[in-house]
């Protein structure tokens, strides 16, 4: 039997132009550096698409529900499970943090990089409490929302217009037409703009080894081991218990979704595979309104590898500092990162960010150790993307069973090999893994 690859697969196209990237980024650095360009000219193109999207799905999906308590009971069950599991990300962060110890022995006195610009956004975050979080949700204007790509003011107007859709009846069918159309025609322009994602992969693999180098990754290896080795295990074994007591399997989950996966990978933005995301959740069974309402939802609510990674750097910075922290501190950290992780994007960097506001909110812990992350957060700014991603998807797909709104096509066992364009819905047939 010949072993074949089939290089029209998307999957094989980005780890290919990874692998290309690094070994651009390794051995001309300064050409990889200037490469950048091209990842963030995708990330751009992908957040051209995503207000619509979010917009036109969940309008249509609230609008054939037909039902206001519906609506709310599958919010309300999101918000519950998101709370849930992001606090089990955050306390099993502190717990391998604890137990491996990767700052100790290491002087944050020592650590040098500018710092100041993400100090000065943690200051503006810190002024912002719960009441402001509550008050930015509701847009000052509809049309600013959807250019400056805000989810939430977005999802909360979406849902506002779909509500008032319903309330119509038989009036507002046009409408509701109109939207669905429209909403397939923008996954089009995404489709469009997948083709090139292995070119993205590429630039922003080649500037981020260029930049920070291979040699990086050494000098602070145990912080970004112990990091991976959490959030696999996280997935694994927190997920896949979830999963399981649900009926479908984590690993044949993460088979169905290795694009975007890879997608997430080479970008380090778990924000550039959002509108795939939900076009694959769709096609896999859970429906049009849960997936409107969970998913964009999720990329500010439910950030599981963003909580595991602030709550361990958080610790890291301490015991590098010499900072002995009580119980009871710790558990502080966490009821702190409880609300500043709720905030966090799921865009490249944002982690970073919003530890230095967790750190400004709690001065025990030098801010200035914060240095000592530099080289190495945007390789781990992956790991937190990747398991964001996961995170997200299984999370959609609980709240569809709970609600018996997942209905397979039979799809997942067939999709292992094959790219989303290559899969379609195949009627009356469930698959195994549900």
């Amino acid at each position: 039997m010949k072993f074949r690859i089939n290089l029209r697969n998307l999957t094989v196209q980005v780890v290919i132009a990874i692998i290309l990237g690094i070994l651009l980024g390794h051995f001309f650095p300064a050409t990889g550096e200037k490469l950048k360009v091209l990842g963030d000219v995708f990330i751009k193109l992908i957040k051209m698409v995503i207000a619509p999207i979010v917009f036109f799905t969940v309008v249509h999906g609230i609008a054939n529900m037909g039902d206001m308590k519906k609506v709310g009971r599958i919010g309300g069950k999101a918000l519950l499970y998101f709370e849930i599991v992001t606090t089990i990300a955050l306390a099993i962060g502190l717990v391998v943090v604890n137990l491996v110890k990767p700052g100790a022995g290491i002087d944050a006195s020592k650590a040098t990089g500018d710092i100041s610009k993400y100090t000065e956004k943690a200051a503006e975050q810190s002024n912002h409490g719960f009441i402001d979080f509550l008050v930015g949700i509701v847009p000052d204007n509809v049309v600013a929302a959807m250019a400056g790509g805000d989810l939430l003011p977005i999802l909360f107007f979406a849902i506002l217009f779909g509500l008032s859709l319903t309330a119509m009846g038989d009036k507002a069918k046009p409408v509701i037409d109109l939207f669905d159309k429209l909403s397939h025609a923008f996954f089009g322009v995404v489709n469009m703009v997948m083709k090139v994602s292995p070119i993205a992969a590429f630039g922003a693999m080649s500037y981020t080894i260029g930049k920070f180098g291979i040699e990086s990754l050494t000098s602070l290896g145990k912080l970004m081991g112990s990091v991976y080795i959490t959030m696999a295990l996280f997935i694994i074994v927190v997920l896949g218990m979830i999963t399981k007591a649900y009926g479908f399997s984590i690993f044949k989950f993460i088979a169905y979704i290795k694009e975007e996966i890879m997608l997430v990978l080479g970008t380090s933005s778990s924000e550039s595979a959002l509108p795939r995301m939900m076009d694959k959740l769709e096609k896999y069974g859970c429906s049009k309104s849960v997936v409107g309402l969970v998913v964009p939802t999720g990329y500010s609510f439910n950030l599981d590898g963003t909580a595991i990674y602030l709550s361990m750097a958080a610790m890291f910075v301490a015991q590098a500092s010499g900072v002995e922290m009580t119980i009871w501190q710790q558990l502080t950290l966490l009821g702190i990162l409880m609300v500043t992780s709720k905030g966090a994007a799921g865009v490249t960097g944002s982690g970073f960010i919003t530890l230095a506001a967790t750190l400004a909110a709690f001065p025990s812990i030098p801010l200035a150790g914060m240095a000592l992350l530099l080289g190495v957060d945007r390789f781990m700014s992956e790991a937190r993307a990747i398991t964001n991603l996961i995170g997200n998807g299984v999370a959609t797909v609980i709240v569809a069973k709970s609600e018996n709104e997942f209905h397979p096509g039979g799809q997942l066992e067939s999709a292992a090999g094959q790219t989303a364009e290559e899969t379609q819905p195949i009627k009356n047939s469930v698959p195994k893994s549900v």
